[in-house]
């Protein structure tokens, strides 16, 4: 059988690299990467660390506004799709590469199968909303990362196909885990010390193309005058400088990291801050409180189970949350057993 696995982003290469490990045993794949993430410590690195088999196809689209780098996408897409005709199409999450890869095998009449299906935020104005609900609705195998994301599938009438298959980037954490204590330099280089500092990421539109929510939030971590550790994102990093926003000495400014190194300022923090989907699941599996710079979360578990809070750029909400918030109960299972890869490598293998 010939997969090909379509890629395009940071999360989408851990995802990747937990079920294609376990996919090629079995099976002929081709992976396209279609270049969304094209800064090289987002891109490359990754595909290093996580021991990613090279690209078959890299499209070089790199950023640009939704309807450019879609049809980009769309084009490019398909014509290799014509060429390789494959059994399947293999897409991962919400991202703009997500929903071009699924339009151009559908409109082929190639089966797709979507790896992270059901999640829904309930606000239809974030593009991965949008790009989430289409891909689920033209997916033939949906594996769902939660039971959470099985009921939303369910009351929008999609029941076929539906799969609980467990949550693959805890698959990535647990297998990643121990490589990145071995190899991972980062505390040293940075002269970190275990659990005194707080890692915050900020990449999200709504966040970062907002001059007034990304300056309440840069004003809230330089107010709570707690050291924290903030790895640049591409995005975040042009409209600082659009806005000329200016960093207290607390915050500590780096580059963005590879795979090991962002789990090991993870797994080394004291609590995380972020408006990232992957990096509030990571902090619930490291075991580390979340306090999340949205208005919704798409991983209500981590909410409902204490160990995630919604402070959107509220920044008198930041600022408490970040100087008081503690989680109360022990942490659920709500991820799977860790062998999310395995289930869905063995449902791929029975086919449509």
């Amino acid at each position: 059988m010939k997969v090909i696995t379509i890629i395009g982003a940071r999360p989408q290469f851990i995802k990747a690299a937990a079920v294609s490990r376990k996919l090629r045993k079995s099976m002929d794949e081709i992976i396209i990467h279609t270049g969304q993430h094209y800064d090289e410590n987002m891109s490359k690195i990754f595909f290093e660390e996580l021991q990613i088999p090279k690209p078959d196809y890299n499209l070089n689209i790199g950023s640009g506004n939704h309807g450019y780098m879609t049809g980009n996408m769309l084009i490019k897409i398909e014509e290799i799709l014509l060429n390789e005709k494959p059994d399947m199409v293999l897409v991962y999450g919400d991202t703009n590469s997500t929903i071009a890869g699924a339009l151009s095998a559908s409109k082929l009449l190639i089966p797709v199968a979507h790896v992270e299906a059901g999640l829904r935020s309930f606000n239809m104005a974030m593009p991965e909303e949008q790009n989430r609900i289409l891909t689920d609705h033209i997916s033939k195998l949906l594996f769902a990362p939660t039971q959470t994301a099985v009921n939303n599938l369910y009351n929008e009438g999609i029941k076929k196909g539906v799969v609980n298959s467990g949550d693959v980037m805890y698959d990535a954490v647990l297998f990643f885990k121990n490589l990145a204590s071995e190899k991972s330099r980062i505390l040293d280089r940075l002269g970190l010390n275990y659990g005194e500092y707080i890692l915050s990421t900020i990449h999200r539109a709504e966040n970062t193309n907002s001059k007034e929510r990304l300056k309440n939030i840069i004003e809230a971590l330089s107010e709570s005058e707690e050291n924290i550790v903030l790895p640049l994102h591409p995005r975040t990093k042009k409209f600082l400088e659009e806005y000329n926003f200016k960093f207290t000495e607390n915050i500590k400014i780096i580059e963005p990291v590879g795979y090991l190194d962002m789990i090991m300022l993870e797994g080394s923090c004291s609590k995380i801050v972020t408006d990232s989907g992957g990096v509030q699941k990571e902090a619930f599996f490291m075991a580390k409180p979340c306090i999340t710079l949205r208005d919704e979360t798409e991983w209500v578990e981590t909410v409902d189970n204490g160990w995630n809070i919604i402070t959107g750029c509220d920044k008198e909400k930041i600022i408490k949350a970040i100087k008081y918030f503690k989680p109360e109960r022990e942490r659920e299972n709500h991820f799977g057993d860790g062998n999310a890869a395995d289930k869905i490598v063995e449902v791929l293998k029975g086919g449509f």
